[in-house]
């Protein structure tokens, strides 16, 4: 559980930087390149295995990860579209309900049984997502707009059931580091060839902040992934409660790290899904 929590808390903290984004003046789309290329790097450094990282196309992953990489820019542009067109709810109800899709993979791919209590719980988990997240009275998504978040919803969903079903069939524990500067040396390739595309109409604008801040946002966003895998390693959950909980307690706490740190106010309706949520991890962790 310790590796878990590890992995919410980093989790959380990216969210608490974009924040901070915002009120710095720091431009996020260059600072999510400079993160994958802070991330994969911290990665690198940290695979003590004699240098062998060279081998790393010989790895039976590899092509995983630079598809990983690949989803990881796309979704986040995604993410943004859909924030832009029908607000930033809709966007984070989207990403978070996608667990939906790696704990049915789990039930039907590795068979995990989930008891009446768990799925009661993981129902929870989603109402708790819902009311966490919303921001507004409801809800309105224009039909033409409608494409956008189911995107971010498949999209989340296949990364984390990817991210697993790679953990599951071809990761060695020692390779974690390796794996994860992989992913993100992708992203981070991608987003490179992202911004070169869009520097044909405007010049990339490159500063001291952006940089800085692709730093901080780097640290929290590798250690995410890697606390992640070794989560996902627990003999006593499996990997549909993992899932659950992780996505449900990363709403729960960076609404709560929002109004400790930057006084946001919270609706009736939020507190009802942080109570759904605490409710909802109690029930998939102990039953």
């Amino acid at each position: 559980m310790a590796y878990l929590a590890l992995s919410i808390l980093a989790s959380s903290l990216i969210f608490v930087i974009f924040k901070l984004f915002s009120k710095h003046g720091v431009q996020t789309i260059y600072a999510i390149v400079v993160n994958y290329f802070i991330a994969g790097t911290m990665g690198f450094i940290l695979y003590n295995d004699g240098g062998n990282w060279k081998t790393i196309i010989d790895k039976p992953w590899f092509w995983g990860t630079l598809l990983l990489g690949v989803l990881f820019i796309v979704v986040f542009n995604l993410m943004a579209i859909t924030s832009q067109r029908s607000g930033v709810s809709v966007a984070s109800v989207a990403t978070k309900m996608s667990l939906v899709i790696p704990v049915l993979f789990g039930v039907v791919v590795y068979k995990e049984e989930l008891g009446a209590l768990k799925l009661f719980g993981i129902f929870l988990a989603l109402a708790a997502v819902y009311f966490s997240s919303i921001k507004q009275k409801s809800l309105i998504v224009q039909k033409a707009s409608l494409v956008f978040p189911v995107l971010v919803f498949l999209g989340s969903g296949i990364i984390d059931t990817s991210i697993k079903y790679i953990q599951e069939m071809y990761i060695n524990e020692n390779e974690y580091p390796l794996f994860s500067a992989a992913v993100f040396g992708s992203a981070a390739f991608s987003g490179t060839v992202m911004l070169s595309i869009k520097s044909l109409k405007k010049p990339l604008k490159f500063n001291s902040k952006n940089i800085l801040g692709g730093i901080a946002l780097g640290i929290p966003n590798y250690f995410s992934i890697y606390f992640l895998l070794k989560a996902l390693e627990n003999e006593t959950l499996n990997s549909a409660s993992i899932f659950t909980i992780n996505n449900v307690a990363i709403v729960m706490f960076s609404t709560l790290l929002g109004i400790l740190l930057f006084k946001e106010k919270i609706s009736l309706m939020n507190w009802a899904g942080i109570a759904l949520a605490i409710l909802s991890i109690v029930i998939v962790a102990l039953f």
